[in-house]
């Protein structure tokens, strides 16, 4: 399917049928995630795969018991850094220099504006920054998901602080922002399997912005 196909053949499936998605097209939606773009490349942010039923049923009631948890094949935990520490950056501009086959002392600079971003924040504003780079991440899986023909459920719907200490989250120095459970939907059970997608009319959704309106 092209881009467009697959977006119109996505909806957020609110029951699914239990069917295991097979490894390679899981791999495909993970090695999506892995290339999604973030501000300056850094990834701040970690994504938990959980195929185990027992610890998915665990999950299930501090996310107010929504079926697709369970019924899913693979759940998708995305978290983010709780704050972004100077070990994060050394560890990021070390890699980086390997990867690119240079000096590290050619990024010094890169270095020192990364260390001056995180230290001029509060650890809650690092974290909600890198909580933005996870839905990026997390926006690339739906439609990864969707190029693949599989179904995934964006999920806000659950208790954060239960989560991270259900996953011990707070040890690895990270919090959970969504979850996204990957099978295939059961349409019979699903109220919103045949219904039309709803989504804003172009017109309202698109301002064209030229610089001669905003003259005064």
């Amino acid at each position: 399917m092209d881009i467009l196909k697959s977006l119109e053949w996505r909806y957020a499936s609110k029951r699914m049928n239990g069917e295991q998605v097979p490894q390679e097209k899981v791999d495909r939606i993970l090695e999506a995630i892995r290339l999604a773009p973030s501000s300056m490349g850094m990834q701040p942010y970690t994504v938990l795969v959980i195929e185990d039923q027992e610890l998915k049923k665990q999950i299930q009631p501090i996310a107010y018991n929504q079926p697709q948890i369970v019924e899913s094949s693979h759940l998708l935990v995305f978290t983010a850094w709780a704050n972004v520490t100077p070990e994060h950056i050394e560890e990021y501009i070390n890699y980086t220099a390997k990867v690119r086959s240079m000096p590290v002392e050619k990024l010094n600079d890169f270095k020192s504006s990364l260390l001056n971003m995180a230290k001029n924040r509060t650890a809650e504003e690092n974290f909600q920054w890198s909580a933005r780079q996870a839905y990026i991440a997390f926006g690339t899986a739906l439609v990864a998901a969707a190029s693949e023909k599989v179904d995934a459920t964006p999920m806000e719907g659950f208790n954060n602080a239960a989560l991270d200490e259900l996953l011990r989250l707070e040890e690895k120095g990270l919090k959970s922002v969504t979850l996204l459970p990957l099978g295939y939907r059961d349409a019979d059970q699903d109220w919103l399997a045949k219904l039309p997608k709803v989504r804003r009319e172009k017109d309202k959704l698109f301002i064209q912005q030229d610089a001669k309106e905003l003259v005064v």
